[in-house]
């Protein structure tokens, strides 16, 4: 049974939030000062009708938004939807007690995205191959994507096709697909166990297709081009699985912004390095020492450096950073620092670069919350904080990324 609700704001995910007498309730693509009638269960309300609508919505730029389960905020006019992203970095700071120089996001193109994950399903109608509708497992299909690059929309039938080939279960798969240099490489995990004749037909179509690669539960089955990234100028071979940030234009945007805070360093580590994003640009000017917990992103990373020229030395350190962080002793034999970790933030190696003296810090995450714990850890440490830069690298979602600069005195010896 529907009700009436007035919006009152934007939640940390993009719905809109009603206060009613049991409490908030957040209804999806909703906007503030809203009225609406949704149908309420628990806490969530699905959206029946906008009664009276924002003068901040506007046309979503996608056929499939509000059932494909990928963008929140297709609905928000793009300069509130840019103050609302910055917002979230200045809140995560403020609930920390920082009080910083949070700058404009740096936005994000549409047709941008170079890696994107499919669910695919067989089902009686066929092969089923889109995105999840949110709280669901229901598959939508999808015939456009205005964030993702063009090389992935136009190859959607073909990906369809080739996770008919590798479909070895009853259940739902996940295809990631990510643009290279050298074509569309392509990791499905969960498929089920290829069989022998699988194998050679779905290797058949891949090298037919002129796709980089295709591997399954991280198995290469097929390499006929191996799939190459650039960062900065340096090629990289890419490992199958490997992190890659979303789009060329964000990564590009931290480094510069690392890149110019840590100029004056002459040794420089980068933690939680994955295949060298920011170690492989830095080393035009320092000497770099990369640590990172899995093992082929390194060993792409020492690759990289090893076929390139005009790169100062870097050194590679396979170390699990969340179970062994560097410590304040180790951390001081550098004049700059930059670490990139996962969603959760890296809390204890924070702790220990409090301690240390490394006087120029670069802190970038893709989580303001795990961020602004770290930055209160460093800050309690003697750290300044210099600037933050938050940069959308994830177009119409919650998520935004931020690079967090600090400075710190360098005691005399």
């Amino acid at each position: 049974m529907s009700a009436r609700f007035t919006i009152a704001r934007l939640g940390s995910q993009g719905d809109g939030v009603a206060e009613a007498e049991a409490g908030e309730v957040f209804i999806p693509f909703t906007l503030p000062g809203e009225t609406v009638s949704a149908a309420r269960e628990k806490d969530r309300a699905t959206l029946m009708a906008v009664l009276e609508t924002s003068p901040l919505r506007i046309d979503p730029a996608c056929r499939h938004f509000t059932d494909c389960g990928g963008c929140a905020l297709q609905h928000l006019e793009a300069e509130a939807y840019r103050q609302w992203k910055r917002d979230k970095v200045v809140q995560a700071l403020r609930i920390k007690g920082i009080a910083g120089d949070v700058g404009a996001l740096v936005p994000c193109a549409p047709h941008t995205r170079r890696r994107v994950v499919f669910t695919a399903r067989r089902s009686e109608a066929g092969m089923k191959l889109g995105f999840v509708r949110a709280l669901s497992s229901e598959i939508i299909p999808i015939e456009e994507c205005p964030i993702s690059l063009p090389e992935i929309v136009a190859a959607l039938d073909r990906l369809k096709a080739l996770a008919e080939l590798v479909c070895a279960t009853t259940k739902s798969f996940r295809m990631t697909v990510t643009v290279t240099g050298s074509g569309l490489d392509v990791a499905v995990h969960e498929s089920g166990k290829l069989g022998e004749n699988q194998r050679r037909v779905a290797s058949n179509f891949v090298i037919g297709e002129g796709l980089a690669r295709l591997s399954v539960d991280g198995e290469i089955v097929v390499e006929p081009k191996k799939p190459v990234v650039m960062f900065g100028g340096i090629a990289v071979a890419l490992p199958s699985g490997a992190f890659l940030q979303a789009t060329q234009a964000a990564e590009q945007a931290m480094a510069d912004i690392v890149g110019q805070h840590l100029s004056r360093a002459k040794k420089v580590t980068d933690l939680f390095a994955g295949c060298g994003s920011f170690a492989l640009r830095l080393a035009a000017k320092s000497e770099v020492h990369a640590v990172e917990g899995d093992a082929p992103a390194l060993a792409a990373l020492d690759r990289a450096f090893r076929f390139a020229s005009g790169l100062k030395r870097v050194t590679a350190e396979r170390r699990d950073l969340f179970r062994r962080p560097l410590t304040f002793k180790e951390l001081n034999a550098f004049d700059g620092l930059v670490f990139d970790p996962p969603r959760a933030g890296a809390e204890d190696q924070s702790k220990q670069i409090a301690r240390s003296d490394v006087p120029l810090v670069a802190a970038v995450s893709c989580n303001p919350v795990t961020l602004a714990r770290d930055l209160r850890i460093l800050i309690d440490g003697g750290y300044s904080l210099k600037s933050v830069t938050p940069i959308d690298q994830f177009l119409w979602s919650p998520h935004v990324e931020a690079v967090a600069l600090l400075e710190k005195p360098r005691k005399r010896r």
